[in-house]
């Protein structure tokens, strides 16, 4: 079954006039390197494409994939996908339906990223019944990297193939590096019916793989789906998603920061498959007694809910089945209109729920420490498989702001309005800058009715602007005291995402750069309120015009200062973020 990594080009058949179409339609065995094509022109996907084991996809700023059907790209375990975008050139996944102009209802349009790897996942069962590895030897429950998996919506195309098959042993796993990366419209294998795709799928990627400034817009199934493994995400943004927005399985253990979620529709379908459900949705494992069992931190998002007032029917902001262990830290929920803790108990997949088998129980997850680990038959430390919290209890809120949300009887009945764990809810004032709906609605035919955003200034505002607190700067996290996705004054979607580029975002009052004015040479400490890295330009007083210039910075502490030297006095500075 070995194959060659064959492109060819041809006009393309629908789109843009005249736009050139250059197809990918075989396994990617070699490293290559695609770079942007002449406006207008595109690579396209029409079948499911690997990157196999030992080579590396690296795609070059601007380049874009515009599919259809069942194009998809899988990266297997052993390759590696490499997405250079910048922010103000992405590397783009899409429909060929696509104009690049307004927003859509649509999806179901091409198939997903799925990123298969080593790290260690919870697989043992799946609706009751053992789940075969492929070594062709029944899962188990031990945390022993001896377990893994088909990957969702993927199949095996013959007897003994592993392309779509995730998991190991390896937590430090390296899949490669993604950064500017925008996913449209897309969900479906249109070989398999029935079968969605999520936007994102990560299964078993580990730690040393690198994923920032990521979008999913409009998909059937989920935004963005996690299967185990140590994976950490920066920068993410996800909108109206037909179903879960940010879904975690099988003993994810890693870390989330930067987010923003919106709720919505990607047309007129079930629940579930085009109307969104769950903001959040976490399992633990499977079964709910295997190991790893999910135990991670999410900070600094803003998620924002189906609408709450005019009898929008969403579901939960966050939802816990299976023993699954989660910490929000600085975060905003608001608008949604079910529960803002919804105890789901089990997955629906067969798994038992919380407190199976002497594991924790619901309420207990919520009030025992995050140095209460489960201990294993195997002799493996359980603080070397549970890295990622590092204070606080197993589950919870802290310094979050809760706005305009319909039902909080779980969030009370596990004491997350006790004071010390500083969460404000429901206040006088939104706590961000503005937000737009469609006041008539949308009501899908099977009944599900939303209010969806048309405009949002997703910035920090009033209560939310500075909690007083962070999550600690631990090499991944950066300390950030405001609560949600934004500060009050930098928004990071601009210039890259589908949100800003269909209109959605409204930046009249808050852009992406900060000018400084009669700065002096040597040591001084320019502070900026962005987590990104900056690029200076230097304006001399004799010149009106812009130069680059050779600007030695370095970052201090939180990433939100820089250390300025190399500057001649009689210069005016300005800087503008660029990362």
């Amino acid at each position: 079954m070995k194959k060659q990594f064959i492109i060819a080009a041809a006009m393309a058949a629908a789109g843009m006039a005249g736009a050139a179409a250059t197809y990918i339609d075989q396994d990617i065995e070699t490293s290559t390197t695609l770079s942007a094509l002449p406006d207008g022109d595109y690579y396209s996907l029409t079948n499911v494409v690997y990157v196999m084991p030992g080579a590396a996809l690296t795609l070059e700023a601007g380049v874009v994939f515009k599919n259809s059907g069942d194009g998809s790209l899988g990266v297997t375990r052993g390759a590696q996908l490499f997405v250079e975008g910048t922010k103000y050139d992405p590397v783009i996944f899409t429909s060929t339906n696509d104009n690049f102009s307004a927003w859509q209802a649509q999806c179901n349009q091409w198939g997903s990223i799925a990123i298969c790897g080593n790290g260690m996942i919870s697989a043992s069962h799946y609706k009751g019944s053992a789940i075969i590895g492929s070594d062709n030897v029944q899962n188990t429950k031990d945390p022993d990297g001896n377990s893994d998996k088909i990957m969702e919506g993927l199949s095996a195309a013959y007897v003994g193939d592993t392309r779509p098959y995730y998991g190991g042993n390896d937590d430090n796993d390296d899949s490669g590096s993604i950064k500017y990366l925008s996913i449209r419209y897309g969900g479906q294998q249109t070989s398999q019916p029935d079968v969605e795709l999520n936007g994102l799928s990560l299964g078993g990627v580990g730690a040393a793989t690198d994923i920032e400034y990521v979008e999913v817009m409009n998909n059937v199934d989920d935004g963005i789906e996690i299967w185990g493994g140590k994976v950490n995400l920066k920068h993410v943004n996800i909108w109206n998603v037909g179903d879960d927005s940010f879904d975690i399985d099988q003993g994810w253990r890693g870390k989330a920061q930067f987010g923003l979620i919106v709720q919505g529709h990607s047309g007129d379908y079930d629940q579930g498959s085009g109307v969104g459900d769950n903001i959040f949705e976490h399992d633990g494992a499977e079964d709910s007694d295997a190991q790893p069992v999910t135990t991670g931190v999410i900070a600094n998002f803003t998620a924002i809910g189906q609408g709450n007032g005019n009898g929008e029917d969403g579901d939960g902001g966050t939802a816990w089945r299976d023993g699954a262990r989660l910490q929000y830290r600085n975060c905003i929920f608001m608008d949604v209109s079910e529960h803002v803790v919804r105890a789901d108990g089990d997955d629906g997949d067969g798994a038992q729920g919380y407190g199976y088998n002497g594991t924790l129980t619901f309420d207990q997850v919520f009030s025992e420490s995050y140095t209460n680990l489960p201990s294993n038959s195997i002799g493996i430390a359980p603080w070397t498989i549970y890295t990622a919290q590092g204070e606080g209890t197993l589950a919870g809120f802290e310094n979050c702001v809760f706005y305009n949300n319909n039902n909080y009887t779980w969030f009370n009945l596990l004491g997350q309005t006790n004071a010390a764990l500083n969460n404000i809810v429901e206040p006088a004032a939104m706590p961000i800058a503005s937000i737009t709906r469609d006041t008539t609605g949308f009501t899908s035919t099977q009944g599900k009715t939303i209010s969806p955003v048309l405009s949002l200034d997703p910035c920090a505002a009033n209560d939310a602007v500075d909690m007083g607190a962070s999550v600690a700067a631990d090499g991944f996290f950066t300390e950030a005291t405001y609560a949600g996705g934004f500060s009050a004054t930098h928004n990071w979607l601009l210039g890259w995402s589908a949100a800003d580029q269909f209109g959605l975002i409204d930046s009249s009052s808050h852009g992406e750069g900060v000018m400084i004015n009669d700065m002096v040479q040597g040591g001084v400490a320019l502070t900026f309120d962005t987590d990104e890295g900056v690029e200076y330009f230097v304006q001399s007083s004799a010149d009106a015009g812009f130069s680059s210039a050779s600007v030695e910075a370095t970052l201090i502490g939180t990433g939100e200062e820089m250390a300025w030297a190399d500057a001649a006095a009689d210069q005016t500075k300005f800087f503008r973020v660029v990362k």
